[in-house]
Parts: C-alpha cells; sequence; structure tokens
C-alpha cells in the first residue's frame, strides 16, 4: 500500500465491498431472526446470493468510479 493513501480510504473498492457486504449480512440476520422457520436450501441460496451480488456490484462500481 502506497504511503499517501490511508487504510480506510472509503473510495477503496475492497472496502466498499466490505461495507456492503456486512450490511448485507445484517440486513439478512435481522429478516432470519423475524422468520420462524430454520433455513431451507433456496433460502440458503438466496443469502448467499444476496450478500455476494451487492458486494461484488458495489466493488465494481467502486473500482470504475473511484
Amino acid at each position: 500500500m502506497s504511503a499517501d493513501r490511508s487504510p480506510s480510504d472509503w473510495t477503496s473498492p475492497e472496502y466498499v465491498a466490505t461495507v456492503v457486504g456486512v450490511l448485507a449480512t445484517g440486513a439478512l440476520v435481522f429478516y432470519s431472526s423475524l422468520t420462524p422457520s430454520g433455513p431451507t436450501v433456496d433460502e440458503i441460496v438466496f443469502v448467499v446470493l444476496a450478500i455476494t451480488l451487492p458486494a461484488t456490484v458495489a466493488y465494481e462500481l467502486a473500482r470504475r468510479l473511484g
């Protein structure tokens, strides 16, 4: 890492993707706390996609615009 960038540069694609991934995970944990049943295969696939897709899109947007 270069000396002129701070470690938590908010325009860094890795940082943006991490923040979006954490927020998506938090939203899914909140949603799952509201549902009474356990996870099914469809729900597990939904969770994986609901976390990785927003994080990937955020990473690509930050990489191209930042």
